[in-house]
């Protein structure tokens, strides 16, 4: 049973998986620190051009199966017209202002 993102521990967290799930571009880009970088398997990406193609273009989707490290460490099952359904993982490094200034997913 998928977590709903307003039951994440991490406020950010879960309105970036909102936002995700909605397919609000600005919205999650208003969660991010200006200088945020991201990874994907282990490899560093252009963070605007990977949103684009992974999760806005494509369709993009979240749903949350658990949560650990205070909500900043999520297991997904992550689908997208691309690539169907996968198992995720995703770490979320998080300001304390709020914003989210690092994000690396990758296959679980």
């Amino acid at each position: 049973m998928a977590i709903a993102p307003g039951k994440l521990s991490d406020p950010a967290v879960g309105a970036l998986v909102a936002a995700v799930n909605a397919h609000d571009k600005d919205a999650f880009l208003a969660l991010l620190a200006p200088d945020a970088t991201m990874s994907d398997d282990g490899s560093d990406r252009d963070l605007h051009e990977w949103i684009d193609r992974e999760i806005f273009d494509s369709g993009g989707h979240m749903d949350v199966q658990s949560e650990s490290d205070g909500g900043r460490s999520l297991l997904v099952s992550y689908r997208n017209d691309t690539w169907g359904e996968m198992r995720t993982a995703w770490r979320f490094t998080v300001t304390q202002g709020g914003m989210i200034s690092r994000f690396e997913t990758g296959q679980a």
